[in-house]
């Protein structure tokens, strides 16, 4: 079958639609049984043996070798391309005008998006989409803006793939507890200690920890814990609340503002927070807290970014990884500086899981 490059696209003749399209959800038809191919659904073509060579604006024939090598398709969107299919899926390029399927449509302005990847057992025909699909190699940058309802598709350097599914989630538990007020603290340099605190800061709310096992002694509160409370007029320390951001701010920096400002949020939400130093991240949290004696397994492990940051694959490899082998999953908390929205924390919760297509 003749099939020529043309742009951005390659035009495959007579009866292409029948044989491509029709039986298996290549390409995009167009007038007379003609079909419009992307460049790396031709690629797929050549390496199977379903097109012999595709003709290049030259006139020159190229076979698959050829063809990979040239500039019109990446090898790295070929080989996540091949994975799929191998898989049993049909796809599309995330091209306007390349799918009849209006959930294929809306992936089109989506500059993260490369590919639609339809239902096994559907294709560019019916209107559901399994899957929209960004193609990176280990070694680029991704914002963070780019992902949530997004599956990454990472290529390593010994073209290996690892798919991480992202997604905006909401973030809520039920653990709350009655604390009582005006409770004595001192603030020391990094930390704040309750010499006789009540046994619902510790025990019901999960605030601190205790400075030994034996009961009623004095609790340690982290900077963030304190802040907190005094805010909630739980604690009265010297300075009020302004002393311990401002402690907090000499320790950790612009950093600490972020941090509270998720801590806050995850409170109000109904988790518990608490130091997720072991596992590399910013908390761990509990969401059903009723009693720090009935204390189940932690679920979430946060991590605290500024909206604007940028991941690289091989650092979100390693968190997801890591919080897999604990059984946690890895959310990071975006937090965007100067909010425009008054409704909202300024807070977007993504989180980031291994997939298995």
């Amino acid at each position: 079958m003749h099939a020529t490059l043309s742009g951005d696209a390659v035009r495959a003749g007579e009866r292409a639609r029948e044989r491509f399209y029709d039986s298996s959800g290549y390409g995009h038809p167009v007038d007379g049984g003609a079909l419009e191919l992307a460049p790396v659904e031709a690629a797929h073509l050549l390496y199977r043996g379903d097109l012999e060579a595709v003709e290049g604006p030259d006139g020159a024939a190229m076979d698959f070798r050829a063809f990979l090598a040239s500039a019109a398709v990446s090898e790295i969107a070929f080989l996540v391309y091949k994975d799929l299919r191998d898989r049993g899926f049909y796809l599309s390029p995330a091209r306007a005008g390349w799918s009849d399927s209006p959930a294929a449509r809306e992936a089109v302005d989506d500059p993260a998006v490369d590919f639609v990847v339809y239902p096994r057992g559907s294709g560019p025909w019916d209107d559901e989409v399994a899957y929209r699909v960004g193609v990176v190699s280990e070694r680029e940058a991704v914002p963070a803006g780019d992902l949530g309802n997004l599956v990454l598709a990472v290529v390593d350097e010994e073209s290996a793939l690892t798919y991480l599914a992202t997604e905006h989630r909401d973030i809520s538990g039920t653990s709350e507890a009655d604390l009582p007020e005006g409770v004595s603290g001192e603030l020391l340099s990094d930390r704040l200690l309750l010499w006789d605190p009540p046994a619902a800061i510790y025990d019901r709310g999960f605030y601190g920890q205790p400075l030994d096992d034996g009961d009623g002694d004095a609790i340690q509160l982290s900077l963030l814990e304190a802040a907190f409370l005094a805010r909630e007029g739980v604690l009265d320390v010297d300075g009020g609340a302004a002393a311990v951001v401002d402690r907090g701010r000499e320790v950790e920096g612009e950093r600490f503002d972020r941090r509270l400002r998720v801590y806050e949020s995850l409170r109000e939400r109904g988790l518990v927070p608490k130091t997720g130093y072991k596992f590399g991240a910013d908390f761990r949290t509990y969401a059903d807290v009723e009693s720090v004696e009935d204390l189940g397994h932690s679920e979430l492990l946060i991590r605290v970014l500024d909206g604007g940051h940028t991941f690289s694959p091989r650092d979100l490899a390693l968190d997801v990884r890591l919080a897999h082998g604990v059984r946690k999953e890895m959310v990071f908390a975006l937090v965007d500086d100067d909010p425009s929205d008054g409704d909202s924390d300024g807070i977007e919760w993504l989180s980031v899981t291994r997939l298995t297509p």
